[in-house]
């Protein structure tokens, strides 16, 4: 599973947050809440949702430890914030260099997605993880829990810093 590289600019998000670890997976809570108002949102640059993870900047993604708090948002993209509807936020994805690999299969066997990324693709490529959020585009092949499923996980990377 190589990645493709991309350099994004910034994307402007709103949508909703939630405090969570992966012991305490608050995922499905948090999109219950947000699905149900997504259209109340206006200026949207397309159907795609986006699930953003934004860790603080002292995790550390070489010792995975499943009760490391983030935050986690559901979101979609919009052209300019100027209406964001009650009990929503907006949040930018900062520019950037991006790994971005292709998941296919349910939702819930992104994990071995993630494990494939950092213990065996990220410690053998050129790149470092860099500070900017995390996040999965989930398009029009995104199926939540079907095994035919497919969605984006972007990854925040930085050429390696020579020691």
């Amino acid at each position: 599973m190589q990645p493709r590289i991309e350099t994004i600019a910034e994307k402007k998000l709103i949508g909703k947050r939630l405090k969570m670890t992966f012991a305490d997976d608050k995922t499905p809570e948090l999109w219950r809440s947000f699905m149900p108002r997504r259209k109340e949102i206006g200026n949207v640059v397309s159907s795609e949702l986006f699930c953003v993870q934004v860790y603080d900047s002292s995790a550390d993604f070489t010792n995975f430890n499943p009760s490391t708090a983030f935050e986690k948002w559901a979101a979609i993209e919009v052209t300019d914030s100027a209406v964001i509807p009650d009990g929503m936020e907006i949040y930018t994805v900062h520019g950037g260099l991006y790994a971005v690999f292709l998941h296919k299969g349910a939702a819930s066997t992104g994990a071995k997605t993630f494990q494939y990324i950092f213990e065996t693709w990220l410690p053998n490529s050129e790149y470092e993880i860099d500070s900017s959020a995390h996040f999965e585009v989930l398009g029009e092949k995104y199926k939540n829990d079907d095994p035919s499923s497919e969605e984006d996980v972007w990854i925040p990377i930085k050429p390696k810093s020579s020691k």
